[in-house]
Formats: C-alpha cells, sequence, structure tokens
C-alpha cells in the first residue's frame, strides 16, 4: 500500500500510504531543486507486497472466519471476555476486507475505485486499526478486574457492561481514524491515480508528525502502560494465590498482547521516524529511501498480526481448540449426512461405491 496513505501509524492504511503513496509524495526535496527518484523503491514493492498481502488476506480470512463461526456456534458471547475476543475478530475482518483493493492498486501502480472508496477503505483500514488496539487493551483490563478484584468484578463483568463498553470502544476508534478518512482523497498525479493522505501544504509536516504521535501513543506507549500495570497487578495476586484456571486465562491474553507489541512496534517506529527525518537526518533524499524500504517491510510484518491471534487461539486457548474440533466433526458430519441422503436414492450398486468414497 502507500506509505503516503498514512504517516505510517495510522497504522495499516497510514501504512498503506506509506508503501506505495510516501514514495510519491516525497519523489521530490522541496527545500533545493534535486529531485529524489523513488522508482526502485515502488518497483521492489510492486514485485513483493502483492503476494505478500494475498498470502494475509486468505490466512487471515479463514482463521478469522472461524473465530467468529465458533463464537456464534458454541460461546455464545456469554461473556465480557468472549465478547472482546469477538469483536477483535471483527477489527481484524475489517481490516483485511480492504487489502484486494489495495493489493490491485499495488499491483498496477494505479487506483481505478474513484474517490468515494478511497475515502471508505481508507475509514474502514484505520477503523479496523484503532479498534484492534482498543479491544485487546480491554481485554487485557478485563483480566486485571476478574484476578486482581476479583469480588467488584463479579457485579461489573456483565454481558451488558461487555456489549456497552465495546459499542464505545467502536466509537472511539472511530473518532480516532475521522483525520485519516477525512485527508484520504483520490487523484491524478503525473500519469496515473492515486489514493493517499493530502494534507493542506501550509501544515503538510505538522499532520504526518500528528499523525505519528497518534499512532505511537494510542498503538505502542497506551497500550504498554496498560500492560505493565494490568500484569504487575496480576502477577502479584497470582504468586499469593496460585491458581491454574486463571493463570491459563491470563495467559492467552498476555501472548495477544506480547505479539501485539512485537508486529506492530517496528513499524510505528519507521513511520515515526519517517515523519521526523528531516529533524533527524542531513542526507534526507538517501535516508528517506531507506525509511521508505524499512516502512515496506515493517508494514508487512504488521499486516502478518491479523493472521495471528487465530493461531494463538488454538495453541494457547484450550477451549477454543475443543470448539473448533466440534465445528469441524459438525461440518463433516453434515457433508457426510448428504451424501448418506444422496446414496439412499440411488441404485445399490451406486450406492455402495458412494459410500466407500464417503467413509
Amino acid at each position: 500500500m502507500d506509505t503516503s496513505l498514512g504517516t505510517g501509524g495510522e497504522a495499516r492504511m497510514e501504512t498503506a500510504t506509506t508503501s506505495m503513496d510516501y514514495d510519491v509524495t516525497t519523489e521530490y526535496s522541496y527545500e533545493d531543486s534535486t529531485p529524489c527518484q523513488k522508482k526502485e523503491v515502488r518497483d521492489l514493492g510492486a514485485r513483493f507486497l502483492p503476494l505478500l498481502y494475498s498470502l494475509v488476506f486468505i490466512v487471515g480470512l479463514v482463521g478469522n472466519s472461524l473465530v467468529i463461526l465458533v463464537f456464534l456456534q458454541y460461546k455464545r458471547l456469554r461473556s465480557m471476555t468472549s465478547i472482546y475476543l469477538f469483536n477483535l475478530a471483527l477489527s481484524d475482518l475489517l481490516f483485511l476486507f480492504t487489502l484486494p483493493f489495495w493489493i490491485d492498486y499495488k499491483l498496477k501502480d494505479n487506483w481505478a475505485f474513484g474517490n468515494g472508496m478511497c475515502k471508505l477503505l481508507s475509514g474502514f483500514y484505520y477503523i479496523g486499526l484503532y479498534s484492534e488496539i482498543f479491544f485487546i487493551i480491554l481485554l487485557t483490563f478485563d483480566r486485571y478486574l476478574a484476578i486482581v478484584h476479583a469480588v467488584f468484578a463479579l457485579r461489573a463483568r456483565t454481558i451488558t457492561f461487555g456489549i456497552v463498553s465495546s459499542i464505545v470502544t467502536w466509537a472511539l476508534a472511530i473518532l480516532a481514524s475521522i483525520p485519516g478518512w477525512h485527508f484520504s482523497k483520490s487523484q491524478i498525479e503525473v500519469n496515473h491515480y492515486t489514493c493517499t493522505l493530502h494534507f493542506p501544504h501550509e501544515s503538510l509536516k505538522m499532520w504526518k508528525q500528528f499523525q505519528a504521535l497518534k499512532l505511537n501513543v494510542l498503538g505502542l506507549i497506551l497500550p504498554l502502560l496498560v500492560m505493565v500495570v494490568c500484569y504487575t497487578g496480576i502477577i502479584k495476586i497470582l504468586l499469593k494465590r496460585p491458581n491454574e484456571k486463571k493463570g491459563k486465562a491470563v495467559r492467552l491474553i498476555f501472548v495477544i498482547m506480547i505479539l501485539f507489541f512485537l508486529f506492530w512496534t517496528p513499524y510505528n517506529l519507521a513511520i515515526l521516524v519517517s515523519a521526523f527525518q528531516d529533524v533527524l537526518f542531513t542526507n534526507e533524499c538517501e535516508q528517506s529511501k531507506q525509511l521508505d524500504v524499512a516502512i515496506q517491510v515493517t508494514e508487512i510484518i504488521s499486516f502478518t498480526h491479523c493472521c495471528i491471534n487465530p493461531i494463538i487461539y488454538v495453541f494457547v486457548g484450550e477451549r477454543f481448540q475443543k470448539y473448533l474440533c466440534q465445528l469441524f466433526l459438525k461440518l463433516g458430519g453434515r457433508r457426510l449426512s448428504a451424501r448418506l441422503e444422496r446414496a439412499s436414492s440411488l441404485s445399490p450398486s451406486t450406492r455402495e461405491q458412494e459410500l466407500s468414497v464417503g467413509l
């Protein structure tokens, strides 16, 4: 996607901007008359990013769709934790919905879907990013309440509170996404259309730095503070009163948060450095090229995160493993049942052949 689409941090879309359009907006250095050619950076992205984005899309779509099915079929959203995990999967699916469009954009180096779709998909991109961050924070706080303030949690951790807090979280994610949605637009540049962030020229640098700082505050500093405070309290309680069941529940949320940091921190920092590169570096053109490559690499790592949560549930969540097996058995049983019904309407010889294949 394009680097210019987001000062990077808005993480995914800004990401998108970072990879493709950023090189358009930084094609020339306005400080002097020397052009900063970035064709090789764009060519590098065009060769590798569409394939990698496609893999992320397929794996993420299958994994998160299975998570949604399991929760709807078996968990029935009967606890705050289930509600937050369900919404976390929805956040990933919202982001994944935009990927095919960015893949086409990267392959053709041309935005073919119009200004309306550019704004809509940019909005989905940012909403998916920020809602994921906020729901991971809620999951951590939920574990903290359940273990450190167990008596209070009995009254507070209700399904109603889980639904209300989820609605508020989506509203906050939309609010945080407004600048990215507002400034995203499609326009012709040279001989092709782009879908990128277009800030007012007089405040271009200020907006880029604001977007990068917002991404790092909401996507790095805030979750890190929540994790340190909550898990410090959780560990103290578990050391005093060991509880295997509570320990397993904490482990799942802890792994989700740690992997979020591992996958997103490199990209967030690359976007932050890029936004302040004129202050940090002297050879701006050469450093800008290197930063664009770094953003492309870290962007792919961060995008891969939307495939990770379902894998965590499979390997860490024992109950999820059980529900997933039940779902597969149920789906497999339906197929076999359909074959048996079909076989019953066939001639004896044909029926034998059908049953042997089915079993």
